[in-house]
């Protein structure tokens, strides 16, 4: 792994120098699935992303590329609250500041992440167990959607946060709770799609497509390998259930097809395939795998 902010830099300059795809998934994949788990948050309380609240605390390789992610999915930079260990990051402050998190510095007279949280729709925690409090997630707005992925010990426990409030839509990195933001949902199938049709790069479109994808696959019904995987009788589309499991085979197919069709589309794919027989032989690949564990 790389820290913030070189891996900012280092990935840049690879882009820059290589006309192969360049991933940074401690960036990248926890924006995609976490951006996956919002579109579906917001769907199910019925608020609209280009109106809504946003508070990142951490500022580091995930929190700014989560930040960046979620503007690329329609929420408006001016309602991004970012934080790090010194509180709010506030146009003109000097400590602890470099270019990325200056991208991030809002007109505020708030300085802190208490404040920061009064009336916040969404709080993205990729920093420190237990710096959200009870009494700071009362201030939140109706339906607050928080994900605490701090690991193992989350911004604020899952048990704590759902005794406060109960109307909140949980998110952790963990797999013992609901709706795991766990970057496995990402990388193989992102890859697969870039490699499939010889991508020169994976660019926003292409992550776009990859978060929509398992956004959309969360709404099917659960097949029943999944539910024989993790022991369950039932599991549908809910504030509990707002992304695939990693163990759903199906991640490879929806995941796969969608980053191949936006680097057609987005011309950065050198070879071009017919998607429907892409599809297709996807499925079979697929079948192949699984029989070899049958």
């Amino acid at each position: 792994d790389i820290k913030a902010p070189e891996c900012f830099y280092i990935e840049e300059k690879l882009k820059e120098i290589c006309n192969i795809p360049i991933f940074h998934d401690d960036q990248h994949g926890t924006a995609i699935i976490s951006g996956a788990a919002l579109i579906n948050a917001l769907d199910l309380v019925g608020k609209r992303i280009d109106e809504i609240k946003v508070v990142v605390n951490g500022a580091g390789a995930a929190g700014i590329a989560c930040g960046k992610f979620y503007v690329s999915l329609g929420v408006k930079k001016e309602n991004i609250i970012m934080c790090d260990s010194k509180g709010i990051i506030y146009k003109g402050r000097q400590e602890g500041m470099n270019p990325y998190k200056e991208q991030f510095a809002n007109d505020t007279k708030d300085r802190s992440l208490a404040d920061a949280l009064k009336g916040a729709d969404v709080f993205l925690g990729v920093s420190t167990k237990d710096v959200v409090s009870p009494e700071m997630l009362l201030t939140m707005a109706k339906n607050p959607v928080v994900f605490a992925m701090a690991n193992p010990d989350p911004e604020i426990k899952y048990e704590v946060a759902k005794s406060t409030r109960d109307d909140v839509i949980m998110c952790t990195g963990r797999s013992d709770y609901p709706n795991q933001i766990n970057n496995v949902l990402g990388f193989p199938f992102i890859f697969r799609g870039a490699l499939d049709v010889e991508a020169t790069c994976i660019n926003e479109e292409m992550k776009v497509a990859a978060s929509h994808a398992l956004a959309s696959l969360a709404k099917e019904p659960v097949i029943k390998e999944v539910l024989k995987a993790y022991n369950l009788k039932r599991l549908e589309y809910g504030t509990d259930y707002l992304i695939p499991k990693p163990f759903d085979p199906r991640v490879f197919i929806y995941e796969s097809k969608a980053v191949a069709k936006a680097a057609m589309e987005s011309g950065v794919a050198k070879k071009k395939i017919d998607v429907e027989q892409y599809e297709r032989d996807l499925e079979n690949r697929l079948e192949t795998s699984l029989k070899r564990f049958r």
